[in-house]
């Protein structure tokens, strides 16, 4: 695996605006998107990728019903009132979509799980279909590694007879989240699902007839949610989802809480000690590490993370989640690609495999909000 420079397209910025990377704009004015370079993966190195996702998959179900049988509730911050509920799902397997996991890899060794982006994973636009118009416009002949699209629109059709249409499809109101939103709906749409969108805001609930309806009082039977668990359990309607489950279907379902929770990665390693896709983590301290990463239990877009080097912090970033409780991950040098830091987002579609690759890049220890996204192809 190597990273390459090469010249942009004259117009990217339109092209790539067009294709529905409206949310081009970094906080600090830079581009999101850059296509002054790209990774060069070979075949040995996509084998290695999935491979690894596959094996981490795995590894993450027998977390679950491990997490599930010891009572594992207080050290992932679940309430009481929750518990019961990821159970039922755990057991019923309601309808299920996609994750990302954040893997550490630059070739030279195994891939590390940094986390798991299993509820409402983003990046989703940029790694299916803007990196793909960019490998046909500028490397024609190469391959990349991705079947993102057609993954997702047979995962539709597989759920096309469990989902109870129209799909009502929610999210926050973010650039970022509606053009996810908008291109998971084609998908299920592609797939021969009517769907219906709308801000999470928007979503009624008909005391009534004891349901959530949409703008016209429509009965909502399934609602795809870009908004995360963590955070409806602490809504106001959270009584009402806790009355009427577990009507309507949500996806993704709420045992995801157990994934997306950075305390997952701590599981993993009581269960699988040493392994070679993990690294080492821990709930109570960073024990006898002394290079390590301080992470927020329910952290998201490397906010609140600190990176200590001889138990001396050197890097660290803010946000709003430093009260969730904290994980405390062995730091590693896969992440490190020449002189850029480098995290590989490999995309999970449930009952599909995995689906593909995004990779997002910085100058920094801490992969962010703030990071670039760089494209790829297979040489």
């Amino acid at each position: 695996m190597k990273r390459c420079t090469i010249t942009p397209r004259k117009d990217w910025r339109e092209i790539t605006q067009k294709q529905g990377l409206t949310y081009s704009r970094l906080p600090d004015g830079s581009d999101y998107w850059n296509e002054s370079a790209y990774y060069a993966l070979s075949k040995r190195d996509v084998e290695t990728l999935d491979r690894a996702t596959e094996r981490l998959h795995n590894m993450c179900l027998a977390a679950g019903q491990y997490i599930i049988d010891n009572k594992r509730w207080r050290d992932l911050g679940i309430r009481g009132d929750v518990a019961p509920l990821i159970e039922r799902t755990w057991i019923d397997e309601p309808p299920a979509l996609y994750g990302r996991m954040d893997l550490a890899y630059n070739g030279n060794e195994e891939p590390k799980l940094l986390e798991y982006n299993a509820d409402t994973p983003t990046a989703l636009v940029e790694a299916s279909v803007i990196q793909w118009y960019w490998l046909q416009d500028c490397f024609r002949r190469s391959d990349q590694f991705n079947s993102l699209h057609e993954k997702l629109v047979a995962k539709w059709r597989d759920l096309k007879n469990y989902v109870k249409a129209p799909v009502f499809f929610t999210h926050c109101d973010l650039e970022e989240d509606a053009m996810t939103v908008c291109y998971l709906r084609q998908t299920a749409e592609e797939a021969g699902i009517k769907t219906i969108g709308m801000l999470m805001s928007q979503l009624g609930y008909d005391a009534q007839q004891g349901c959530f309806v949409g703008f016209e009082g429509e009965r909502a039977g399934t609602i795809f949610k870009l908004y995360p668990w963590e955070m409806m359990v602490k809504e106001m309607f959270w009584k009402n989802v806790l009355e009427r489950f577990p009507e309507p279907q949500w996806i993704e379902p709420i045992w995801k809480m157990m994934w997306s929770n950075k305390a997952l990665l701590a599981v993993l390693w009581e269960m699988y000690p040493n392994h070679e896709n993990l690294l080492p983590a821990y709930l109570d301290g960073p024990r006898e590490m002394v290079n390590f990463v301080k992470k927020p239990k329910l952290g998201r877009e490397g906010a609140n993370v600190s990176v200590y080097s001889s138990g001396i912090p050197v890097e660290e970033t803010s946000g709003a989640y430093a009260d969730s409780g904290w994980v405390y991950q062995a730091t590693t040098a896969s992440t490190k690609i020449g002189n850029k830091f480098a995290v590989i987002g490999s995309w999970e579609i449930a009952d599909q495999g995995t689906a593909g690759i995004g990779i997002r890049e910085s100058d920094h220890t801490i992969v962010g909000n703030t990071s670039a996204f760089v494209p790829h192809l297979i040489e």
